[in-house]
């Protein structure tokens, strides 16, 4: 029996159908709704590049390629046929405007509540669109963009501009797959929907906010990409920036796209300006060097392919950030993100302030003796910290902790976050896209810094791979009494 929660009618057009970010991401999410019935039956997916094969050579290829990427335990074979049999394979130059008729033939006959994928370089983006409006397949359908899209302002606002041509606004989903997780979307619920957090959702209880995104991983082959990004591009200009919107917004007056994204977009506008001659205070630059890694001998980052040998793009990013505004005045936030880290983790830490007094003992006046730790990844969850009495004789108290671990309290698997976002683009909901303005803020904060690193001549400072980054990642927060939250364990 089809669920109650199917999307409509839908054309999925899926660009850049062979690469990476398709086999690896778009194409088992799509399978995943598709095996918890979330797809309706009349739901197809058109897959479009370069490489010259019909649709029996594609489907052989997601066999291949797609498939190691899946839960092979949970993968029924009937079902994946039946998945597959949902795909038709269409072969374009996305270059030629003249090709894109054949891409309207293969629609003929389809629903017409298109999704157009672009898993391509923003160097496609614009003849992608071209061809789409030549074709007239752009009216009433939904473009979803994948980062970066462009590497400053001014080039972001080229490629908005460019895509705005052809579709409006409220046409344009702009991915940030960090706003899709489970966690995230809980920290909403635990904030807005609960009598407990909110009130203390504000300077006078909260000390100090951090954000961690933390890989164990290199730059894995995508060296000519990464020596032209680098951490602040790649990581914090989206990902990061979003997190600290979501967690310091103001409460919207309902979760509609709109208001959500209004909120954001406040937070973004309060932040702090950084000046250029503050960036090597309040910003650590890091790049990995050689190490162990998962056990593990892994090269130095200027040793990767396509990377240059004397290369100054960053691995590693932690910078402080502040929030000019009522709610969050004097509350420093610490961003942290990293190439070659010492684990995988993606996690928010809220740090409480210690009771005013010494009541019960110097343990009430640890730093951290109340946090919140929100678990993005690996595994999705909450942890509250606070001090409880020990068993026995005086008063010695002892940090405890209340878990909420969502895989197991919830009988439902945790619905990836990809699955997630191509569902709400189905089915048109945008609050969890970035909108235009959002974007383009946060390109207009970090630019000083990118500004301040282009116009110095030091080097990244450098970090062993498997570690947690730089020592000057730690004196960051020593400046202000506290330290990041695996040191303190």
């Amino acid at each position: 029996m089809a669920s109650t929660n199917t999307t409509p009618s839908f054309t999925f057009v899926l660009f850049g159908a062979t690469g990476d970010l398709s086999l690896r991401k778009v194409l088992p999410a799509l399978y995943r709704a598709h095996r918890s019935d979330q797809l309706c039956d009349d739901g197809y997916i058109v897959a479009v590049a370069r490489k010259s094969m019909d649709s029996a050579d594609y489907h052989a290829w997601a066999r291949e390629q797609v498939r190691p990427h899946l839960d092979m335990e949970r993968i029924d074979e009937d079902d994946w046929e039946r998945f597959l049999n949902r795909i038709t394979y269409v072969a374009l130059d996305l270059t030629r405007q003249d090709d894109f008729t054949q891409l309207r033939d293969a629609l003929d006959g389809k629903p017409a509540a298109r999704v157009f994928y672009l898993a391509t370089g923003p160097a496609l983006f614009e003849p992608v669109c071209k061809g789409l409006a030549a074709a007239g397949l752009h009216d009433g359908g939904r473009i979803v963009l994948e980062k970066p899209l462009g590497h400053d302002l001014r080039s972001s606002r080229e490629i908005n501009d460019t895509v705005g041509e052809i579709f409006s606004e409220q046409q344009i989903y702009r991915i940030d797959h960090y706003l899709g997780k489970e966690a995230v979307q809980n920290l909403q619920a635990l904030r807005f929907g609960n009598a407990l957090f909110e009130p203390l959702w504000r300077r006078e209880w909260i000390e100090n906010i951090q954000i961690t995104i933390a890989e164990e991983l290199g730059v894995e082959g995508r060296g000519d990409f990464y020596d032209q990004t680098g951490a602040l591009r790649d990581m914090v200009q989206n990902h990061l920036l979003q997190l600290l919107a979501i967690v310091a917004m103001e409460p919207p007056h309902s979760m509609a796209a709109d208001p959500v994204r209004d909120e954001k977009l406040r937070v973004l506008r309060s932040l702090k300006p950084i000046a250029i001659d503050e960036v090597n205070q309040l910003v650590v630059r890091g790049q990995y060097q050689s190490g162990l890694s998962g056990g593990a001998s892994v090269p130095a980052y200027a040793r990767e392919p396509g990377v240059a040998a004397e290369s100054r793009t960053e691995t590693f990013v932690a910078l402080k950030a502040e929030i000019n505004n009522w709610r969050w005045a004097g509350v420093p936030f610490f961003l942290r993100t990293g190439k070659r880290l010492a684990e995988r983790v993606a996690e928010i830490v809220i740090n409480f302030r210690p009771v005013p007094y010494a009541l019960m003992g110097e343990a009430s006046l640890r730093a951290g003796a109340n946090r919140l730790v929100i678990r993005l990844q690996p595994n999705e969850s909450m942890r509250l910290y606070c001090l409880a009495k020990q068993p026995g004789e005086g008063m010695q108290l002892q940090s405890v902790h209340l878990d909420l671990a969502f895989d197991q309290f919830f009988k439902a698997g945790s619905m990836d976050a990809y699955e997630r976002l191509l569902l709400d683009v189905i089915h048109g909901r945008l609050a969890l896209f970035v909108r235009r303005d959002e974007q383009e803020q946060a390109w207009r904060w970090v630019e000083p810094i990118m500004t301040g690193w282009a116009d110095s001549a030091r080097m990244p400072k450098l970090y062993s791979a498997g570690t947690w980054g730089p020592a000057a990642s730690s004196a960051l927060l020593a400046q202000h009494g506290t330290c990041w939250l695996e040191e303190e364990n």
